[in-house]
């Protein structure tokens, strides 16, 4: 989560909402990390689990099967959809999102009986610095 949390504090120091995501293969090796690029990139799936799954898919394949990703932020639908679709091994994230988040809150997405396939979730990971980032991220932009 370390890792995560550098880049999410990177996607802040570029403008970006201070998210960040690291994919480690089973063996512990670190396949990517970046943090959001939704505008740095105009692309606004540029999320930091999309910018991460498609980087280890890309060294991979497209199933991610044995790999764990770390990101700061519980994902939105987008990327739970993403995330199962690769079918990463565990997720686990730092802060909780309330309000866009999809796998704890709002759809849950790992839930719905359309879901094909569900990783393992471990939530609360680094919250308290996660969610300081964020808030502290939007506090200054108000």
């Amino acid at each position: 989560m370390e890792l995560a949390l550098a880049e999410a504090k990177a996607a802040r120091d570029l403008g970006e909402v201070p998210i960040g995501a690291v994919i480690v293969s089973a063996a512990g090796e670190v396949l990517a990390q970046t943090g959001n690029r939704t505008l740095t990139l105009r692309d606004p799936t540029a999320h930091a689990e999309l910018l991460a799954i498609r980087a280890a898919a890309a060294k991979l394949g497209s199933r991610l099967t044995a790999c764990d990703l770390y990101v700061t932020l519980e994902p939105c639908a987008m990327c739970a959809a993403a995330i199962s679709f690769a079918r990463i091994r565990r997720l686990y994230f730092g802060a909780a999102d309330p309000k866009g988040g999809a796998v704890e809150h709002g759809p849950r997405f790992f839930h719905q009986p359309t879901c094909h396939y569900a990783p393992e979730v471990i939530g609360g990971l680094g919250e308290t610095r996660a969610g300081a980032l964020l808030k502290d991220f939007f506090a200054a932009r108000r």
